[in-house]
């Protein structure tokens, strides 16, 4: 119950970030427990266990949006090539996380889970590979596209025109 209590509230934001209702959030958030509770074995403490959580969590909100058939664009490979990983990225001191958040809801699905779990989430490629089921490469590209994308829309919304 102590670990519920510690971290119930943190794994229901996670998963409505993903599924934008609180039914689903909650539910997603109450099966990620179950699992973890039932799978409590696998831990092994390599990474902390609110981590170890939230990637269940997230996997279960994933796998809620697939079952509603919100299924992820299949990305292929060669037509992406391989992305510059040193682009710089950033934006205005002006602009507030939940503004960043916002943009994000407003990107097109293909690049929105990849990016909020790179910038919100914190995951990389790897992570999000697995989480995504795509290749790396593909995660490198969606994270990429979907930040320029991102900046793009904070320019706009919030500088007038932009350039």
């Amino acid at each position: 119950m102590q670990l519920y209590n510690k971290y119930s509230e943190g794994m229901y934001y996670v998963a409505f970030r993903f599924l934008k209702n609180s039914f689903e959030a909650e539910e997603a958030m109450q099966e990620g427990f179950v699992k973890a509770f039932t799978k409590m074995h696998q831990y092994n403490g390599e990474v902390t266990f609110g981590a170890w959580l939230k990637r269940i969590v997230i996997n279960k909100s994933i796998d809620m949006l697939k079952a509603k058939k919100l299924e992820l664009v299949a990305i292929n490979e060669q037509v992406l090539g391989t992305v510059d990983e040193h682009n710089d990225w950033s934006v205005d001191d002006g602009i507030t996380l939940d503004q960043i958040k916002e943009a994000i809801e407003e990107l097109p699905e293909r690049y929105r889970y990849a990016v909020m779990l790179f910038l919100v989430e914190g995951y990389d490629h790897q992570e999000i590979s697995e989480i995504l089921e795509i290749t790396e490469v593909a995660s490198r590209t969606l994270v990429h596209r979907g930040k320029k994308k991102l900046q793009e829309k904070l320019k706009t919304k919030y500088h007038g025109t932009g350039y």
